[in-house]
């Protein structure tokens, strides 16, 4: 026998490629009917990646949100760690700090209690004093240390007993003398100096006329105190109301006005109700500030205190690079600038919800574009693409080079010898 052959290869070799080949014909047709549904799967595959990495953007938010909120209620904490340091003072526990304050209360309401009761005692004295003046000038005395010294003791007083007695024992003696004959008859004498007796009976009668008039007059005055007493009783009633309505009056003036020790944050009235506002402003902003910063920063509110110890209408960025909040002053002049806009397009879209639809149909921005980069700038022109795509016209001011290319409509400013012309371009492709 011999071997049949094709060209330079025998029958055999090419039957097995032949099969070889059939065999790779009909796993190709397999892998084709299969070949549809394998690609609905990668493009459902490709849809859920981009969800999960829209909803890995979104965590990495929250979790920076949550870091800045961890951060403040930290510091609220040492901030109620300090002041429960500062009420404790020197005791060893709030409560021993209490029962001192309670304490030295305690003292202060004893303390006032004296203070009345020798208040009381003084007028009582006074009054004790200007009867006993009065006494002693009735009986005769200048003064009542005068009456005092007056005043006898008991050997004294038995001396002058016996001296009395003596002299009513002598009065007998006289009586009886005067009624004896020779005494009648000198009872027809001459009479004694009646003008003396009268002139004196006159000074008298003077000085118990002065007397009544003093006792009248501080009878007056005792009665125009007790009157004025009264009204001054009545008066502070009276007040008591006034005074507690001035003083709820006063502490809410002093916690609106952000001045008061309530008001931990010394936030004003004004400045609460704008932070309200605020914090829509910045939710609106933060929405296409994360287009023009390719997802990495966001806008939130933050009420920690400002200039002069008050809070409430900060800004703060969150970095999502870093995890970190921090002060929008920290950022560069080109993230200043789209983080500017980003505000002014937020303002405008809460304007516009607030008054009942009322579109802001025309914004103009001035320079700041030479501060972006390339990328930057492509991303902040995208989103002023999309207000116009919403029928708003958008101006741009600007001596960047580059947005020539850019700006489909442009109004060119020429200058020239006899003054500036404005020029204007038409749509370019």
């Amino acid at each position: 026998m011999y071997k049949r052959q094709a060209g330079d290869t025998a029958t055999e070799e090419l039957a097995r490629a032949v099969d070889e080949l059939e065999r790779d014909h009909a796993q190709a047709r397999d892998a084709a009917s299969v070949l549809h549904s394998a690609q609905e799967h990668l493009r459902a595959a490709e849809r859920e990646h981009e969800l999960r990495v829209t909803a890995q953007r979104e965590a990495a938010v929250r979790a920076a949100a949550r870091v800045g909120h961890r951060e403040r209620l930290e510091g609220e904490r040492a901030a109620l760690e300090e002041e429960l340091v500062q009420a404790r003072g020197q005791a060893g526990s709030v409560a021993a700090r209490a029962a001192q304050l309670e304490q030295s209360v305690a003292r202060l309401t004893d303390a006032a209690d004296a203070a009345r009761a020798a208040e009381t005692a003084a007028r009582r004295l006074k009054e004790t004093d200007a009867r006993l003046s009065d006494a002693a000038f009735r009986a005769g005395f200048d003064t009542p240390q005068a009456a005092a010294a007056a005043l006898l003791d008991d050997d004294a007083h038995r001396a002058l007993q016996r001296r009395l007695d003596a002299w009513q024992h002598e009065e007998a003696a006289v009586r009886a003398v005067l009624a004896e004959p020779e005494t009648a008859a000198a009872a027809h004498l001459p009479p004694a100096d009646v003008a003396a007796a009268e002139r004196t009976a006159e000074e008298a009668e003077r000085r118990a006329r002065e007397a009544a008039s003093a006792q009248d007059a501080a009878a007056r005055r005792c009665a125009d105190l007790d009157r004025l007493s009264a009204r001054a009783a009545a008066a502070v009633r009276r007040l008591g109301p006034l005074r507690e309505e001035y003083d709820r009056v006063a502490r809410m003036a002093s916690l609106a006005a952000g001045t008061s020790a309530d008001n931990e944050r010394r936030m004003r009235l004004e400045s609460y109700v704008l932070a309200a506002r605020l914090e829509q402003v910045a939710a609106a902003a933060t929405v296409r500030l994360h287009r023009m910063s390719s997802g990495r920063y966001t806008l939130v509110h933050s009420d920690d205190r400002t200039g002069r110890g008050r809070s409430g209408l900060g800004l703060h960025v969150v970095d999502s690079w870093t995890g970190r909040e921090r002060d929008t002053a920290t950022l560069s002049g080109g993230e200043t600038f789209f983080a500017s806009l980003a505000l002014a397009l937020g303002l405008a879209d809460v304007v516009t919800d607030e008054a009942g639809g009322v579109r802001l149909d025309t914004l103009f921005i001035d320079e700041g574009f030479g501060s972006l980069d390339e990328q930057t700038l492509d991303e902040v022109l995208d989103v002023l693409d999309s207000l116009r795509e919403r029928d708003r016209s958008v101006g741009i001011v600007s001596h960047v080079a580059d947005l020539r290319r850019r700006i489909h409509a442009q109004l060119e400013v020429v200058k020239g010898r006899s003054g500036s012309e404005l020029r204007q371009r038409g749509t370019r492709s």
